[in-house]
């Protein structure tokens, strides 16, 4: 076992990075720490971020994949927090909010996964607190690595998974063709 943690320096980038920080705020004081944990490491690195919030870690990844379909950001952040209770129902929330989050990052998003998941609230309060652990803070920092090699590999990246061109759709009057049955 290594004797010491190893972190990567913080990344530098010659263009702003604007993040996105979707949050299950499910137990408010837990997320609000790892929304400031994130925020701070994102304003470090010069970056700017906003902050949504989903009705739990489930939909987080889906959140994200809206997102990334709809907007323009060049990284995400998922936070929340899932405690152990008396029903599968712990495993279920913990896997598949994780599998979402990795089945969108082999997409090519860059996403930092800061959904914590533990057995107590005292496991929970020591890791989102930003003088502690700093989880949040740690998933901001996954983002802007995978940021920063997603640039140093393509440039800014345009989009992923099917995007229609501009004038294939409309959100509101006519249809670009009549359409036929």
């Amino acid at each position: 076992m290594a004797d010491s943690e190893y972190t990567l320096p913080r990344p530098e980038f010659d263009s702003p990075v604007k993040l996105l920080i979707v949050v299950a705020p499910f137990y408010r004081d837990i997320a609000d720490m790892l929304i400031e944990g994130a925020q701070a490491e994102i304003e470090a690195a010069g970056g700017t971020s906003e902050v949504i919030e989903v009705p739990g870690a489930l939909e987080i990844p889906t959140a994200i994949g809206m997102a990334e379909r709809l907007s323009n950001y060049d990284g995400y952040v998922g936070l929340g927090c899932v405690i152990r209770g008396e029903t599968t129902h712990y495993e279920t929330v913990c896997n598949d909010s994780s599998r979402g989050i990795t089945l969108l990052g082999l997409q090519g998003l860059c996403i930092g996964n800061g959904i914590l998941t533990v057995e107590n609230r005292e496991q929970a309060l020591a890791r989102a607190d930003s003088t502690r652990m700093n989880k949040g803070g740690g998933a901001a920092a996954a983002a802007l690595h995978l940021i920063a090699l997603a640039r140093k590999w393509g440039g800014q990246r345009s989009g992923v998974g099917f995007k229609p061109a501009r004038d294939e759709y409309r959100l509101a009057g006519d249809l670009k063709d009549t359409p036929t049955a």
